[in-house]
């Protein structure tokens, strides 16, 4: 292997051989996607934009289940092989930190992350406006919320797997309240996950035509010897609406905000039959990987088109050839990010 992953053995994540005849990125696409199809449980008429882990010797995941009556909310699935899933029929159920129920007036577009003995919870919610929350669990059977971290408007919260420098970091995309019509990937640092600062400018929008309107973090940064790989979208605006590609660059691994390299093409944009038609169409929107240490695959999670769920597959030392043989970084990309 050429590259090192620093991260723990998963041998049983899911994988395909890559197919003959790929162009582009060095990435393909599992061939029975839609991993989560539509209406998954009673209730609940769309699953998408979910987030995935490895949990003892299996796999569990937070969920966007869109409900039927239009209302996004988080759902806990469980799986043996990453692939076929089963659902809680119940919301997650959120509590205080006395043990008290403490509901989001929504939930949408979970990440999961862990980091140190605590899997976090990250969502967009209403905090009087579109904002990040946030909960924290060791079981998957108590989900403590804890404080917001950023006052409205934010989307696009995504921890980092540690520590670096001595404090939790978190990527997020300041927004307005509505569709964001803009959006650059900002960096914030926290001690104790309550208090945040330090925040630092990481990824403007509007280098190339695909990400040319807004970008937002994806999956957690993958640490690895060459740095923070991270999946992240980029949206494109045509005559016909928005379109969402995934893009990758590779972020200093000690210094998180400067990025030493950014893809100039989109990893993955979208082209299958179910990226391309559902509720919102022309979407792929990444938010999970799972990831073996020992042979460097990767298997990303995402969204397609806000309707079901698929998964990609790449080597790592392959996407890291890709991205830095087809980088372009600007100075708004490799300063520290500070003003």
């Amino acid at each position: 292997m050429k590259y090192k992953m620093i991260a723990p053995a998963v041998p049983n994540i899911p994988w395909q051989d890559r197919p003959e005849g790929i162009k582009g990125a060095p990435i393909w696409r599992y061939s029975e996607n839609p991993v989560v199809d539509r209406n998954p449980i009673d209730g609940v008429a769309r699953i998408f934009n979910s987030a995935v882990m490895p949990y003892e010797g299996k796999f569990i995941g937070v969920f966007r289940g869109e409900q039927t009556n239009g209302v996004p909310y988080v759902y806990l699935g469980r799986s043996d092989d990453a692939l076929h899933w089963t659902f809680d029929s119940e919301k997650v159920p959120f509590v205080d930190e006395e043990g008290k129920p403490f509901m989001p007036v929504y939930a949408y577009d979970p990440r999961l992350v862990k980091v140190e003995d605590t899997y976090y919870i990250i969502w967009c919610g209403d905090f009087y406006g579109a904002a990040i929350g946030m909960a924290k669990t060791k079981d998957f059977k108590t989900f403590t919320r804890i404080e917001n971290p950023f006052i409205p408007f934010n989307r696009n919260a995504v921890l980092f797997p540690r520590r670096i420098n001595g404090n939790f970091v978190m990527l997020s995309r300041p927004s307005d309240s509505g569709h964001t019509p803009f959006g650059d990937i900002f960096l914030s640092e926290s001690p104790d996950m309550t208090y945040w600062g330090r925040h630092r400018h990481v990824m403007s929008a509007g280098h190339e035509w695909w990400e040319s309107v807004k970008i937002g973090g994806g999956a957690a940064p993958i640490e690895t010897s060459e740095g923070w790989l991270l999946f992240y979208h980029g949206v494109a605006t045509t005559c016909n609406g928005f379109v969402y590609s995934i893009g990758g660059a590779i972020l200093d691994i000690d210094h998180p905000s400067v990025v030493r390299y950014r893809c100039e093409n989109f990893i993955l944009t979208p082209e299958a039959e179910y990226e391309e038609r559902g509720f919102v169409p022309n979407v792929v929107f990444p938010c999970a990987t799972l990831h073996d240490s020992e042979t460097n695959r990767i298997a990303l999670y995402y969204g397609a088109a806000d309707s079901v769920v698929g998964v990609a597959f790449c080597n790592m030392d392959d996407i890291i050839d890709y991205i830095k043989d087809h980088s372009v970084v600007r100075e708004t990309d490799t300063e520290i990010g500070r003003r």
